[in-house]
């Protein structure tokens, strides 16, 4: 189904705007956004388009450092309390002013909860137990059971809708239609065709001001080779994840441009922590209890089977950081000391053996296969290097709404308010917020917990005490240093048990015609503000 009317707004605009050349930028994407809704999901493909339309109180520069939004300043006023001044003279693309009413709608509505989304970034709200009041037109406060420093870092990830045009609205699908699409942001909806395209239009009103772009086209384009010949044949102007086997040929080409950035995206092998995994047998075929994940030597013996050199060199073209981390180089809880493991597959049979698994036994390894830089190849490559130390691994790559569904709530003992992810072995991909570990740290080790929030993206359910207690002091403590040091603690166990397991921090790289300059992101995404001509 095609949603191809506009909103009548954008309709009467277009017609009251004088006949001039439009400046317009296409870009070509590899993944699509599911939805114009933007509680519906967090998955970057889909907030990338988002932010176009959508602000929030709290924006990220491209590092991914907090700077004012919809919010021009913030702070604590007491332990348990923050104070947000908002910005005044914002209008909504439909000419209604924006005020703290519209901030409060927000967060009610993802409390309540949205229908039917497979991923709302609702739980940042559970998150310290946060409550809302509004104060007067531009001012709110955010309250907390305990001091939480990063509340401004959590309401970076929190859009803000407007409550004229999305009071009792369908989830989803009016967004999707453009009925309830009216933002702040410095486009405009204009068009969401599923498939094919979604388009949004210059806002002349943006309290930001002008912006480069009439018209800004985004096209899902899923085969990396299809992407690069539309750029090559100049039906798009630009793609992100080129190929990376085309660097060399795109970096020397003058007709075409490459930015580069290291980005905060960690890519790594979750393991199922439940007592039997059906995805993991022995060689008879027969579900083995207990659950060889559960045995830390399995665990690290699973990590020094890989060459994350090799898969660097050969699979990623150099466009990966080999580590053991979980957050990257210069961010907030980064911990010297954990290099990546060595390739050891001799070390690995060892373990193995000792585990009592020297005969081996079979593991399914689920992931995507159009989400991550060479996600599916990645698999093939981890799986080869598996089966050589006896774990015979088989591959079962799918499509990212498939994949992600699945490990999120796709074991049949999933039921309303807690979700049971089905794999065994996956492999999955998490980005940090605004430049500090407090987020992957509580979202990829805390053990799960839907009514606070904790391990929203543990998706193997693992569980340490230790981590627990750091993980939620540290979500309490203000002083800088104390905070510091509970973070690295907290993500050394985690490495040290090995309770998933890094590969590696993706490289991004954005491919353009000659004449366009981009300014790129290490949260990944493809913004048109970032993108300007050179001629």
């Amino acid at each position: 189904m095609n949603f191809l009317k506009p909103s009548l707004f954008v309709a009467s605009l277009m017609l009251a705007l004088p006949v001039a050349a439009q400046e317009v930028l296409t870009i070509g994407v590899r993944s699509e956004a599911s939805s114009l809704d933007p509680h519906w999901t967090q998955l970057s493909a889909d907030v990338q388009v988002h932010e176009h339309i959508f602000e929030k109180l709290v924006a990220l520069d491209p590092t991914s450092q907090p700077i004012p939004g919809l919010a021009v300043s913030w702070g604590p006023i007491d332990d348990l309390t923050w104070e947000f001044k908002l910005r005044e003279g914002v209008m909504w693309h439909d000419g209604e002013a924006f005020t703290a009413d519209d901030v409060i709608f927000s967060f009610d509505r993802l409390r309540a909860g949205i229908s039917g989304a497979p991923a709302s970034p609702a739980f940042q709200l559970e998150k310290g137990l946060k409550q809302w009041t509004r104060i007067d037109d531009y001012t709110i406060q955010i309250s907390t059971s305990e001091p939480y420093p990063t509340v401004a870092e959590d309401l970076a990830m929190l859009p803000i809708i407007a409550e004229h045009a999305a009071q009792g609205v369908t989830e989803s699908v009016d967004f999707n239609s453009g009925l309830a699409t009216i933002g702040t942001g410095p486009y405009m909806f204009e068009e969401y065709s599923p498939g094919s395209r979604v388009t949004v239009v210059q806002n002349p009103n943006w309290w930001g001001g002008d912006v480069e772009w009439d018209q800004v086209v985004f096209r899902p384009i899923t085969q990396d080779a299809s992407r690069l010949a539309a750029l090559l044949n100049g039906d798009v102007d630009m793609i992100d994840y080129p190929p990376t086997i085309d660097l060399p040929q795109l970096l020397d080409d003058p007709d075409f441009t490459v930015s580069t950035i290291a980005a905060d995206r960690l890519i790594y092998l979750m393991p199922g922590y439940k007592h039997i995994e059906r995805f993991i047998t022995d060689n008879d075929g027969n579900v083995m209890v207990p659950n060889p994940m559960r045995d830390w030597r399995v665990r690290r013996a699973l990590s020094l089977a890989i060459d994350r050199n090799a898969i660097r060199d050969r699979v990623m073209g150099g466009a990966s950081l080999p580590t053991r981390n979980i957050v990257p180089p210069g961010f907030f809880g980064y911990v010297d000391a954990l290099e990546a493991d060595p390739y050891d597959p001799d070390a690995a049979r060892a373990l193995l053996e000792q585990a009592g698994y020297g005969d081996g036994f079979n593991i399914v390894l689920h992931g995507p296969n159009d989400r991550y830089v060479n996600d599916a190849r990645i698999l093939e490559v981890v799986a080869q290097m598996w089966s050589r130390v006896g774990i015979t691994t088989e591959v079962d790559a799918m499509p990212r709404n498939i994949f992600f569904s699945r490990l999120i709530r796709g074991d049949e003992l999933t039921m309303p308010g807690f979700d049971v992810p089905e794999f065994s072995m996956s492999l999955t991909g998490w980005g940090t917020v605004a430049g500090e570990a407090t987020y992957t740290v509580s979202g990829t080790l805390e053990t799960y917990n839907a009514a606070t929030g904790g391990g929203n993206g543990n998706f193997g359910r693992y569980s340490n005490p230790e981590i627990d207690a750091r993980s939620v002091l540290a979500k309490q403590t203000v002083d800088g240093e104390e905070r510091l040091r509970l973070l690295q603690e907290a993500i050394t166990i985690g490495m040290d048990d090995y309770a998933y397991i890094p590969l590696h921090f993706q490289v991004n790289n954005w491919a353009m015609r000659a004449g366009l300059e981009h300014q790129p992101r290490t949260n990944e995404r493809t913004m048109a503000m970032d993108v300007s001509a050179t001629e």
